[in-house]
């Protein structure tokens, strides 16, 4: 991957065993999205934009991104299939997140400044949560925000929608569909 680039792609708790109370109602809504982000982050790192991983260190201080990688896997967990799809390759980055930003106490904000990155696209899960925390201090930051409608899913539909919508106003948040995304476009824009 490059050291330099305009835009990158943020898969936000992507990697998560979803064993905690109605995770079983996430799975099924995530399962598309997690194929919709697996199909954009292909085409990310077709056009060498870089790919980090945005993880929760799920209230254990001691814990790493490698070890929930292994966990997810390797064990009969709830989220398997969707770690199966997104695994991460040896060159793409990550940061562990204590709480539901992907800014708050990480090093993403200094990662996103080294590579030079102005525009970001979000997926994730949950996007009422997560990823709308996520999406709320890219803008404060000055960040241009995509959120892919297609790579996203929470709890509920209502959940999504609303999520969806208030990035769309707070953020103004552009919310098309992941076929839209030109990353080459993207990776050039100043």
């Amino acid at each position: 991957m490059p050291d330099q680039c305009a835009a990158a792609l943020l898969l936000i708790v992507w990697i998560n065993d979803l064993e905690f109370e109605d995770g079983d109602k996430l799975l099924p809504r995530a399962l598309a999205p997690a194929r919709a982000t697996a199909a954009l982050r292909m085409r990310a790192r077709a056009a060498a934009v870089p790919v980090i991983y945005c993880n929760d260190n799920f209230g254990k201080w001691r814990s790493d991104f490698r070890a929930t990688l292994k966990h997810c896997l390797e064990e009969d967990v709830r989220g398997r299939p969707i770690a199966e799809l997104l695994k991460p390759e040896a060159d793409d980055y990550f940061v562990l997140k204590p709480k539901h930003s992907g800014f708050h106490s990480t090093s993403l904000e200094v990662l996103l400044e080294h590579l030079g990155v102005r525009t970001l696209v979000l997926t994730g899960i949950a996007c009422d949560i997560c990823v709308l925390f996520t999406a709320h201090d890219a803008h404060m930051r000055d960040y241009r925000v995509l959120v892919p409608a297609d790579c996203v899913a929470s709890e509920s539909e209502v959940e999504e929608r609303q999520a969806l919508q208030n990035m769309m106003k707070a953020c103004r948040a552009d919310t098309a569909p992941s076929r839209g995304i030109d990353f080459a476009a993207l990776r050039k824009a100043a």
